[in-house]
């Protein structure tokens, strides 16, 4: 077999293994409870220059341990200018998990990670500076769902966008 097909059968391998990999994810916060996010705050307007929030902010101690939701593969470890310190992390179902405003960010661009591991610390970077400790917490699917959308502000982007709140397996 050539070098190419093997690549070819590597790579398709991947794309149904993430996209048919069963999905199991847990609160990304070490210790945290559904009591740590206020849950009205996923599509809550007016918030801030994104107009819209997106995710959930769960609040902890600065420096708690922030875990990988689900398994995956690091597409992103860096800085963005509104999240700060951030991992953006593909898991199951063409799903993107993107943690936002880590104090200090243990992952690296490529790396595995299972459900569970250590990615950083929780913090106030980028826009939350000067604010309490928390992660900005999303999922957008990259398939996108079309009978989410809603004629709210942003509403399209509801095809895009899943509440994580309601994805958790444990409570």
């Amino acid at each position: 077999m050539t070098k190419t097909k093997v690549s070819v059968l590597i790579l398709a391998g991947l794309f149904f293994g993430i996209l048919f990999m069963p999905v199991s994810q847990i609160i990304p916060v070490q210790g945290a409870t559904h009591n740590d996010w206020h849950a009205k705050t996923f599509w809550y307007e007016p918030w801030g220059s994104s107009g819209v929030h997106k995710g959930i902010d769960i609040f902890a101690k600065k420096g708690t341990p922030v875990i990988a939701s689900t398994a995956g593969i690091v597409i992103y470890s860096g800085t963005l200018p509104k999240g700060g310190k951030v991992a953006l992390i593909l898991g199951p179902k063409w799903r993107v998990h993107y943690y936002a405003h880590l104090e200090q960010n243990q992952s690296r661009t490529g790396q595995l990670v299972a459900k569970g591991e250590v990615i950083g610390t929780l913090g106030d970077s980028g826009n939350a500076k000067g604010k309490p400790a928390h992660i900005h917490y999303s999922v957008v699917t990259l398939i996108p769902y079309p009978w989410r959308f809603t004629t709210e502000t942003q509403g399209y982007k509801k095809m895009f966008y899943l509440n994580p709140a309601e994805l958790f397996t444990h409570h």
